[in-house]
């Protein structure tokens, strides 16, 4: 029997996809409450692009060479000291920020939440950072109530498919930004599309709209706040337009800085319009419990066909840095996933036309 061979994909120097490599690493032993996975898949989003630049505050810390990887479903091949209620072979899966794009890793138990059998691990992995963003944006952020009117901004990226997608099911009335040549995917998904190149938002919908749900980020959110009606939500989760301005760590910094100050204020302006900033790891670190039941919810979804999640792509170890490039590129059908054992030919992995995913997303996360 051949023995294991890890490998990981590391980031070796800040900056461009060059700066990826793929290397031999030992294989990872299980501590005490650990298990050791062997990974079936892990997702590759743009949030690992703005983490390769240096731009992502939760990793700021971090100086390489370290491993990429912010979600990763496994199948249980170790189990540590005292680990119960996992099984060897039970697939499982974890939002670990980094170190999931590898072929081993190792993950604290408490944190696991277990997948069905029957669920592709590559349209599972999809799942753990972009939809439970949505989904918990929705019902957990917003607490939105069916009829409401509702604005996604960059409704064309992952959380933006996501969010319609769950609006849609929530009975929500919808409208979504995007570029115009993604308009038919904003309207597939049962919303209006708005060409924000062309259009202004802030004056399709008179009276403004219910909820603003904005990861782009542009002007400091203002448009987005100037779009809501008197006692309207603004839900923020990201600032995709500045990542894309290649800005660097310390001014990002001060910009979301800005912005939480700018939120301090927003009580004592007219209107009685909220803004409430949404961090997926924040919320998992406040409400455990909530991660790991809103992942299940949305597995049972995808379990019976409830929704769909588009993979554009599924990706060898080797490709990742290509993966990089055409994150960047933008226009992809769907995400791109990482799956260890695949060998996959270049023509099927540069594919973004599959049938499986008629769609095209934007480059936010």
């Amino acid at each position: 029997m051949m023995k294991p061979r890890n490998q990981v994909v590391q980031v070796g120097r800040f900056g461009g996809p060059d700066g990826l490599e793929v290397v031999d690493a030992p294989m990872p032993t299980p501590g005490p409450g650990e298990v050791r996975v062997r990974v079936l898949a892990s997702g590759l989003e743009y949030t690992d692009v703005t983490i390769r630049r240096h731009l992502y505050p939760q990793t700021m810390r971090l100086r390489p060479p370290f491993v990429l990887g912010y979600d990763v479903v496994g199948e249980i091949d170790q189990l540590g000291d005292g680990v119960t209620g996992f099984r060897l072979g039970e697939r499982v899966a974890d939002m670990t920020v980094v170190g999931s794009n590898a072929a081993y890793r190792t993950l604290r138990a408490k944190d696991l939440t277990r997948m069905p059998t029957d669920v592709d691990p590559a349209e599972a992995t999809t799942l753990i950072l972009s939809w439970t963003t949505a989904y918990q944006l929705l019902h957990r952020t917003a607490r939105v109530q069916r009829g409401q009117r509702v604005l996604v901004q960059g409704a064309a990226g992952a959380v933006g498919q996501a969010l319609l997608t769950l609006g849609r099911m929530a009975g929500l009335e919808l409208w979504g930004t995007a570029r115009g040549e993604h308009a038919g995917i904003v309207r597939e998904l049962g919303a209006t599309p708005i060409d924000y190149q062309r259009e202004d938002f802030t004056r399709v919908l008179p009276g403004g709209f219910d909820v603003v749900f904005d990861g782009v980020g542009e002007d400091d959110y203002r448009r987005s706040f100037a779009a809501l009606r008197p006692g309207g939500l603004l839900c923020a989760y990201g600032y995709s337009a500045n990542v894309q301005a290649e800005r660097r760590l310390l001014s990002l910094l001060m910009w979301l800085v800005r912005v939480y100050v700018w939120r301090q204020v927003l009580g004592w302006l007219p209107g009685g319009k909220r803004l409430r900033l949404y961090s997926i790891n924040l919320m998992r670190a406040r409400h455990p419990a909530w991660f790991r039941e809103d992942l299940e919810r949305l597995f049972e979804l995808l379990a019976t066909g409830a929704i769909r999640p588009r993979v554009a792509g599924r990706i060898s170890i080797d490709e990742v840095a290509d993966a990089h490039r055409r994150l960047e590129a933008g226009s992809l059908a769907g995400k791109l996933v990482l799956c260890p054992d695949l060998e996959v030919p270049r023509a099927e992995a540069a594919s973004a036309t599959a049938p499986e995913a008629p769609l095209q997303v934007s480059r936010a996360q």
